[in-house]
Order: C-alpha cells, then structure tokens, then sequence
C-alpha cells in the first residue's frame, strides 16, 4: 500500500468508528432527473385565457377594499367564480395551459381532509410513496395535488396531461391575501404532509399564494421539468418552505420563506448540469427565521443572486452530507450579490426545553415557535459542508457571530458512500472573491465573528479580493490560499487540519428526536 492509501485507511477507519450511521436527511422516493428538454415557463398576464375561478364566500368582502385595476379584475373574476376549493379546479383543467385563478380568502380544501379509500387508507403512515401510489390517492398527503403523467405504470415520466403547463394565481394585493392552509386534525397532531405539490407537471407557476401549517413543506416541485414560483409565500410549515427535487428549468422570484423547521428555500438535487447551464435560478427572494435561509444538499448547478438570507440560525447551506439524493456530492453553485447577515437565531432551546416534543397543534408554529430539523452551526452566513465548484462572488455578509463563509470537507461514508476512491471526494475548487464581510449595505460595521473559516482540506480552493471590516479578511487559519495559487494537497495535508474535520463530525448525528 503506498504512502497516500495508508493515511486515507487510517482516517476512513477513524471517521467510520466516530460514526453509527450515515446522515439522514428528509425521505424521497427514488427519482430520476428530467430530460432537460423543457424550459422555464412564462407568466400569462391576468386575465388569462382559458381559465377556472376559485373563491370564497368571504371573497367580495376582501374585494371591496381593492381600487383601481385590481378591483375591477377581481370584480370580474368572481362574477366567472364555479369553485370554492382548488383541488375541484384542479380536477376540472381539461386544456394545457389553464390558469387557475384564487381569489382573496383561506382555503382549508375539506374535500381533500375526507377520510381515504380502503385503498388510500392501506398507505397511510407510509411516507415513501410510489408516483403511481401518489396519483391514486392525490390527497392522501397534500391538500392541493397536481399530477401531470397520467400513464404512470409505464417508463415515461414526461407531463402527458391537461395540467401541464398550468398557471395557479392568487389574485389579492398581498401574497397573504389567497392563504392555503394545513394546520392540525382533531387531536392536534398536523393535517396534511404539504400544501401544494406539483409532481411532473412541467410548466407549473405558481403566483401569490400563501402556504402555511404542514408537516412537510409548504410548496412541492418534483421530477419536474419547468417551473416557477413567484411572489409566493411558505411559513410556519415543520420542514420546508419551499422544496423543489430532481428538477430542472426552474426559477425562484421575489418569494419569502419564514419560521419553517428546516429551510425556507431548498432547490434538492436540482439536475446535475456540470457547468453547462443553471438549472435553477433563485432571485430577488428574502428567506429569514428560520433553521436554514437556503439548504442545498445536492443542489447543483444553482444560480442564487440579488436573494436576502438573514436572521435564521444559519443563512445558507449546500452540502454532501445526506444519502438518498441523487446529484451527490453537490456541484456548480453560484452565489452572486447575496445580502447574508445576522443568522444568530439560536432554536434549539425549543428542543432541550420539551417545546417541539409536545403536539403540534400546542407548539407555537404560527407565533413564531420553530423547531429545527438539521444540525447547524447557529451564527453562520454561509456554509459549504462538502462540494466542488462553486463560485462565491460580491456577496455581502455581516453580523453572523461565529463565520461570515464556512467550508468543511464531508467523508463520503457521511452520505452513505463507503468506496474507498471517493472517500475525500469534496470540498475541491471553490472560488470566493469580491466578497464583503462586516459592513452593511448603509455602511454601518457590523463585523462577522470571522470572516472565512476552512477546515484546510481540499484542493483548488481559493479567496481573492475580499474586502473586511477588520481591515484584512479575519480567517481561521490566518492565511488563504489565492487564485493564483489555489489550495492543493501534499501526503502530509490530505485531509486539512484534523481537528477541525472531526470536529464537525458529531454535528451529523443530532435529531429533534435525540438532541
């Protein structure tokens, strides 16, 4: 065995005795990605044509206090009104490229609450759906299902259905105005997994909805070619705002995630690009409050600009520290012109204090009470927990008291990989320059606890021309490598500072269940 096989040996043999099991992150069925033949899909200005009304008795209420264009669309639209549920128009689309409009109110969707089949009945407390299972029984975990394959026994995952291409538009002045609601059954345990899924329904855009209250995630986009989500809503739901898997085309913009148990933002295992293009864009979107602003585990190919991530425990995360995703280990990210600052929110006092162990119904969700999911490391800005490629570039991060950027190499066997070959195969060839640490956007100092901290590990690594609040860039360990002369490893420096790489290691054991 030669000298670079021996030490990998050693520390694969360290790092699997410190460990009982792989991470584990939130379950999907076994997916596959898109054929990337699609694209994103277009906003058809209101009134659109054809088109089914959704509303509310209390909707001309909520209507009276519009003016001007806003009214008279409104006043319009209800005249045309045939629902009072949205699942009902969902069933009803007979032609691609329907819009679904939602007028002013909250939406409960009852129908969707009655009790299940026999046959739907047989599945329930079984998270891991079959697509074909899912179709069957659309509302066995979502109030609002759009399935877009309608031959779904067969190989072919393409949207051969009426809802393809299907526009759901709330029509309010705030995207509060259309809420969709989950909240809790009877005995105060959650009432649905999630709010809306979209599952290979290419073409979906979704448009000033509000979805609050569910188990899972407010927003679900999967095995999807072509979406978007825009000035919509996700709060107070126990995992995800917004979670979009195995997709590609997609565009995030203008949304707002808050107080969700895991990420308010989570573009998983978007379509491994390699580079090519971005699969999915993220613009203009502020995600606060809550464990994570962004989680990307898997998230490849990303393109995340002009976004706010603030006042969560951790602003941003990307990482290859969960098996079960297709795409690892994470790839291609870009983070450009970011504001990522006081991520403090330290939540994990709602774990050790018994407040996330009690029903759901009697937590808090809706006043603000957030029970995280994932381990992170409260008071960072941006953390790289194992992947390559990425470029980091005119970001602005400040006021997060532990790292403003924080990189850590993750041992395959974390994600379940126990090949021996790909066992350091992350973090490589990340760029960070042009960045900001410390000062805000008014110009006030508000410096980071550090600017960048690195566990040493991983080659092609660089930071160039960032500027700092504390004069130069204040760094754990105190000298960076540049992009003329990127990180790179020797037999002595295969795996950084140790210390800090097992340190890191305990993190991937926590649970709400075994804090």
């Amino acid at each position: 065995m030669g000298k670079r096989s021996a030490v990998v040996a050693v520390v694969f043999t360290v790092v699997l005795g410190l460990m009982t099991a792989p991470a584990l992150g939130h379950a999907e069925r076994e997916v596959r990605f898109p054929a990337g033949t699609g694209e994103v899909p277009t906003y058809r200005k209101a009134p659109a044509s054809p088109r089914l009304v959704v509303c509310k008795p209390e909707s001309a209420g909520l209507i009276e206090s519009y003016t001007g264009w806003l009214r008279t669309l409104n006043e319009r639209l209800l005249a045309e009104c045939s629902y009072r549920h949205v699942q009902a128009a969902v069933n009803d689309v007979t032609e691609r490229g329907t819009t679904i409009y939602v007028l002013p109110g909250t939406y409960r969707e009852e129908p969707s609450r009655a009790e299940p089949s026999p046959q739907c009945a047989a599945l329930e407390g079984q998270d891991l759906l079959t697509y074909a299972q899912q179709y069957a029984c659309p509302n066995l975990q979502q109030l609002v299902a759009v399935f877009g394959d309608e031959t779904p026994d067969d190989d072919d995952y393409s949207c051969d259905s009426p809802r393809c291409d299907l526009q759901l538009e709330g029509t309010g002045r705030e995207m509060t105005d259309v809420v969709i609601e989950g909240g809790f059954k009877s005995d105060g345990t959650w009432a649905k997994l999630n709010g809306i899924r979209s599952d290979r329904a290419d073409g979906f855009y979704l448009r000033n909805i509000t979805t609050q209250l569910f188990e899972f995630n407010g927003v679900y986009i999967l095995e999807q070619d072509g979406f978007v989500i825009d000035r919509a809503l996700a709060r107070w739901n126990e995992e995800y705002g917004f979670l979009t898997f195995a997709s590609d085309h997609g565009l995030y913009t203008d949304c707002e995630g808050h107080h969700n148990g895991d990420a308010g933002i989570y573009p998983g295992s978007a379509s491994p690009l390699n580079g090519r293009r971005h699969s999915i864009e993220i613009q203009r979107c502020d995600s606060h409050h809550n464990a994570l602003g962004y989680s990307g585990t898997a998230g490849d190919s990303v393109y995340a600009h002009d976004n706010t991530f603030h006042h969560n425990s951790a602003g941003v995360s990307m990482d290859s520290a969960f098996p079960g995703h297709p795409g690892l280990p994470q790839n291609h990210a870009t983070f450009e012109n970011n504001l990522i600052y006081s991520n403090n929110v330290n939540y994990y006092g709602n774990v050790w204090d018994g407040t996330c162990a009690k029903l759901p119904r009697d937590r808090g969700h809706e006043r603000g009470v957030v029970c995280p999911a994932p381990p992170v490391p409260v008071g960072t800005g941006l953390l790289l927990g194992g992947g390559n490629d990425n470029n980091y570039v005119h970001n602005r991060l400040y006021d997060n008291w532990r790292s403003g950027f924080r990189q850590i190499w993750v041992p395959a066997p974390l994600r379940g990989e126990n090949d021996l070959l790909k066992f350091r195969d992350t973090s490589h060839r990340n760029r960070y320059t042009s960045n900001a640490f410390g000062v805000a956007p008014d110009g006030r100092t508000l410096p980071n606890g550090l600017d960048v901290w690195w566990d040493e590990q991983g080659d092609g690594n660089c930071w160039q021309n960032n500027t700092s609040s504390w004069g130069a860039v204040k760094s754990d360990p105190a000298t960076l490598p540049n992009c003329e002369h990127p990180s790179g490893w020797t037999i002595f420096t295969p795996f950084g500072n140790l210390l800090k790489v097992l340190a890191a290691l305990p993190c991937s054991e926590y649970g709400r269940d075994k804090p």
